[in-house]
């Protein structure tokens, strides 16, 4: 028995656990990648033989499914009757054009008017042992080998911006000081990772951090709470990109290709909330 999109399209629960995405918002997705393909095929920049997985749908879904679950390419070949190396051609010859339809495009025209405030947040994926220069891919507060990836989003829920990826030595200052300064206008909220933003641009919110001589007065502790609460929305969005194992789990492929997969991810996130 073979996975298919029709079979699986019917059963729309099942649908939704196997791709992390429901019906309706494949079909969006669906619609944004037909042109480029479309364009591609009429160039003839397809060769090979023709895929046995013959509609579009078909191969979107063999792409969201070893995004969601992560299992390996054999598994993904026996579901959809391939060979191992058929799924992984088709998954990169898929991740180009999804890349081109569905990726964040960094806005650097938001204003007070556009949106009032930008959350700020680094997530790490953990990662097999590298058997190169392994210290600078530790990370001290995971206590394992990660990649380190900052998005930032609107207060609205939308992600407007996806760093590059950094090893897990990184600091989460450091990610952002590599990065393109945001505008200056709406306010940005970020955890103590970000401690010295607020000495590059201003209107930027950081906790504040006790010391042995200088504990907490009543009013900074509350502070403190006041802006965790507010940035609970970043660490749900973080939740929301981690339902794909691929970005969750030990990630196991080739580390150049780990920025691309996030950004596709991040896209489709934005899709499923309707941005």
């Amino acid at each position: 028995m073979q996975l298919s999109y029709n079979k699986l399209s019917q059963q729309p629960r099942v649908f939704l656990k196997l791709t992390g995405v429901s019906v309706d918002n494949f079909n969006e997705l669906i619609k944004r990648r037909e042109p480029c393909f479309e364009q591609l095929a009429a160039e003839k920049l397809l060769p090979g033989h023709t895929s046995r997985l013959a509609t579009n749908a078909d191969k979107l879904l063999c792409v969201l499914l070893y995004y969601r679950t992560y299992i390996t390419h054999t598994f993904m070949g026996y579901l959809f009757n391939l060979h191992n190396s058929n799924i992984c051609r088709l998954i990169k010859k898929i991740e180009p054009m999804l890349a081109k339809k569905v990726t964040i495009k960094k806005d650097r025209s938001l204003t007070v008017e556009k949106v009032l405030k930008l959350l700020a947040d680094v997530t790490e994926t953990p990662t097999q042992r590298p058997t190169k220069e392994q210290k600078k891919s530790y990370s001290g507060k995971k206590k394992r080998h990660t990649i380190k990836t900052e998005i930032v989003m609107e207060d609205s829920g939308k992600i407007v911006s996806v760093s590059k990826s950094h090893k897990g030595r990184t600091h989460d200052f450091k990610i952002r000081k590599a990065e393109k300064p945001l505008p200056i206008n709406p306010i940005k909220l970020a955890d103590s990772g970000y401690q010295g933003w607020q000495k590059l641009q201003s209107n930027v919110v950081l906790p504040y951090k006790k010391s042995k001589k200088k504990p907490l007065t009543k009013e900074e502790k509350e502070h403190n709470k006041q802006l965790s609460s507010s940035r609970m929305q970043v660490e749900h969005k973080i939740r929301d990109l981690k339902l794909f194992k691929i970005i969750s789990d030990v990630y196991r492929n080739f580390q150049k290709k780990y920025n691309l997969r996030f950004n596709i991810i991040a896209g489709i996130v934005n899709i499923k909330y309707g941005f």
